[in-house]
Order: structure tokens, then C-alpha cells, then sequence
């Protein structure tokens, strides 16, 4: 039997929920380097999903852009403090940017500040104690909705409100679906590997 609750237990008498461990920074910063790596494949994996369809509908590109916020929203799922969002999105940012990419480096870095800064504020919306299915999709949301505010400033600037809307909407339900959906799910299989035993996030989960 499998039991789960969505808020995080209790901290230990005289330690802060809030305050960061050692094996939070070390955990969040893998997540975050392993997650760079997928934006890396994903910086040239989108461009033909992406071409096709911005061709269908101008601003429906938006739709690609849930892979690249994923890991703020799975960094603050697992790690659960503030700050882990924009922590890990920012690393996955830096080792996309170092790598080398179409962008540049330092609208990689602001973008995954960006993108973090939507994810954090959802989960401290919520005071960092909900962990839900909805939270988390709320969170991929948060990012996705920020992250299309960034790329409608920077990239497409002078853009039209109909190909904004599309954009916007577009950027938020793939952010949702992808980043956060997705990573709710992954890091429930996370945990129930037993690879997350000194989180919440991996404590939640027993078996009876």
C-alpha cells in the first residue's frame, strides 16, 4: 500500500525547513546540470517542431518552449526550498550557455532567471508546503507565462496582440503540461527509487 500526503513533514526540533543543507545545494545543482543537457539537445531538437508550428499558426511556437523550464519546477519539487527553482533553472541555463548556443550567454543566463523567478513565485504563493499535481502544473505555468513575457520583450519585440496571445497562451499550457506535469512525475519515480530518501519529496512515498 502506497500512502502520500502533499504538504512537507515536519523539520527536525531547531532546524529551519527553510535553511539549505549541503546535499540540497549538491542535489539541486546535478538536477541542474543534468537538466542542461537536455536544453542542450533541445536547442536544436526544436527547430523543426517549432518551424511548423509557428507555419500552422504564428505564436503557436510557444508550444516548444515547456523543455526548456522544466528544471526549476522539478529542482523546487525535489529540494523544497526558497530559491530552488531559479537555482536550478539558472544552472541548467549556465551549462546550456557554456556549452555554447544561438542565444549568447547572457540572455541564457537572464532567461533561466526569468524562467526560475515564474516557477518560485507560484511555490511561495503556496508557502512552500504544497507539492500537489496542481501546484506543480501551476508552477510550469508561472514559468512558462514569464519566460513568453521575456521572449515577447527581447525577441519579438513590436509583435502584434493577436500572435502575443497565441504566444503567451501557447508558452503557459506547454509550460504547464511539460514542466510541470511531467516533472511531478518525475519526481515521484524519483522518489520511489529511494534516490531521494533525505528529502521530503522522497520520504512521502512508503511502503506498508
Amino acid at each position: 500500500m502506497v500512502t502520500s500526503t502533499t504538504t512537507s513533514p515536519a523539520p527536525l526540533r531547531g532546524q529551519s525547513r527553510f535553511r539549505w543543507r549541503v546535499v540540497d545545494i549538491v542535489v539541486a545543482a546535478v538536477l541542474g546540470v543534468a537538466a542542461g543537457f537536455v536544453f542542450l539537445a533541445w536547442n536544436l531538437g526544436y527547430q523543426l517542431p517549432g518551424s511548423v508550428l509557428e507555419a500552422a499558426l504564428p505564436g503557436l511556437q510557444g508550444l516548444v518552449n515547456g523543455v526548456w523550464l522544466f528544471a526549476g519546477v522539478l529542482g523546487g519539487l525535489i529540494i523544497r526550498k526558497p530559491g530552488a527553482a531559479i537555482f536550478t533553472e539558472l544552472v541548467a541555463a549556465v551549462v546550456s550557455a557554456l556549452a555554447g548556443n544561438q542565444w549568447g550567454s547572457f540572455l541564457t543566463f537572464e532567461a533561466g532567471i526569468v524562467q526560475g523567478l515564474g516557477a518560485e513565485l507560484v511555490l511561495l504563493a503556496f508557502l512552500y508546503r504544497r507539492w500537489s499535481l496542481p501546484v506543480a502544473v501551476l508552477a510550469g505555468a508561472g514559468a512558462g507565462l514569464f519566460g513568453a513575457v521575456n521572449d515577447l520583450i527581447l525577441w519579438y519585440p513590436g509583435s502584434g496582440a493577436a500572435f502575443a496571445t497565441i504566444y503567451l497562451a501557447s508558452s503557459v499550457v506547454s509550460g504547464a503540461v511539460l514542466a510541470g506535469g511531467l516533472s511531478w512525475i518525475l519526481a515521484r519515480a524519483l522518489a520511489r527509487t529511494g534516490a531521494l530518501s533525505r528529502f521530503a519529496a522522497g520520504r512521502e512515498s512508503v511502503r506498508v
